[in-house]
């Protein structure tokens, strides 16, 4: 039983990755700047979470309505795991190898948006200068910047997976 477990928290990953680069392929397409919107990585987070969820709750029914903590979160986390690594794994291929000069555009963006939140939160020049300086000298899509913003957001997503395994989990009176 615990096979058919992962095969559906896989099923769940791979379907999560098939989504997620499916955005990020078609915003790379129809208007790059969309990938800097606030309300395309709110809209993300949602997706995300009801595929973390959604796999949790299938495990669940496999296992008759019974399913221990653990088994809860490594529905969960195998599910995310598997969608963000694909799609980080696209993100590389398509801004490192087939057009660099997308990361350059985002980049610019993304420092332009942040100095407009800073000035409208009223920020210090000195500070919004000293930030700027130090996004300039960074790649958002070097892999190693790509590896270590998916180990941070699967510590974030595996906190709120250890909130998603409390509410699920159900053991079984039965069981010895």
């Amino acid at each position: 039983m615990e096979k058919s477990i992962k095969a559906s928290a896989l099923n769940y990953g791979l379907y999560l990755g098939a989504t997620l680069v499916l955005v990020t392929v078609l915003s790379y397409a129809i208007n790059l700047e969309l990938l800097t919107k606030w309300w395309l990585g709110i809209i993300l987070f949602l997706v995300i979470l009801v595929f973390g969820i959604v796999s949790t709750a299938r495990s669940k029914g496999l296992l008759k309505g019974f399913i221990s903590f653990k088994e809860a979160f490594s529905s969960y986390f195998i599910t995310i795991a598997v969608g963000f690594v694909i799609s980080t794994l696209v993100s590389i291929v398509l801004f490192n190898v087939i057009d660099p000069e997308a990361s350059e555009i985002l980049k610019e963006n993304v420092m332009e948006s942040s100095r407009q939140m800073m000035e409208n939160f009223g920020a210090p020049q000195s500070e919004i200068d000293k930030a700027m300086l130090q996004m300039e000298g960074e790649n958002q899509f070097a892999m190693s910047n790509q590896l270590k913003s998916v180990a941070f957001q699967l510590v974030f997503y595996s906190i709120i997976g250890l909130i998603v395994a409390l509410a699920m989990k159900r053991n079984d009176p039965n069981a010895a």
